[in-house]
């Protein structure tokens, strides 16, 4: 692997970049590992609602042709990764500051005897029913519509 050494003016050390490093596609659109992480660390909270997407089940999709949506309060889910897969519940909370998500009977017991549920992120979810609503139902047949496009249908 040969390596490029670049000095930059502002570190005091030499910056190691592969030199495979191809070219940008889009100049507005930053690569920096740095800048995306703060951008989506100090994201507000209506682009925190798309971040917080969750993949449909496979009836849904077929039905929808769509392959996921921003989470809501009262859609069903069901966790397919980590201590609690297999259980399924209505979502009570979506916690757009912690990036997470709160699940019917996905809780815990406290030392004090209190209930607290237990965030899962959003990705480790299927959304098996949806809360329709109109704004709901335009959003499905703009994405659907889109990707018959993008199909060439």
């Amino acid at each position: 692997l040969s390596r490029k050494v670049e000095q930059s003016n502002c570190l005091p050390w030499p910056r190691v970049r592969p030199s495979f490093a191809a070219m940008k596609s889009k100049s507005s659109v930053t690569c920096s590992r740095r800048k995306n992480r703060k951008a989506h660390f100090t994201a507000p909270s209506h682009i925190r609602r798309k971040l917080m997407s969750a993949p449909l089940s496979k009836d849904l999709r077929t039905k929808y042709s769509v392959r996921s949506l921003p989470i809501r309060r009262d859609d069903e889910v069901m966790i397919v990764r980590g201590h609690f897969h297999d259980r399924e519940g209505k979502v009570t909370q979506v916690y757009r500051k912690k990036f997470r998500i709160h699940i019917e009977r996905v809780t815990r017991d406290k030392a004090n005897g209190q209930t607290v549920p237990i965030p899962i992120h959003p990705s480790k979810v299927v959304i098996t029913k949806l809360k329709l609503d109109k704004d709901r139902k335009a959003l499905l047949d703009r994405k659907s519509t889109a990707a018959k496009k993008g199909k060439g249908e």
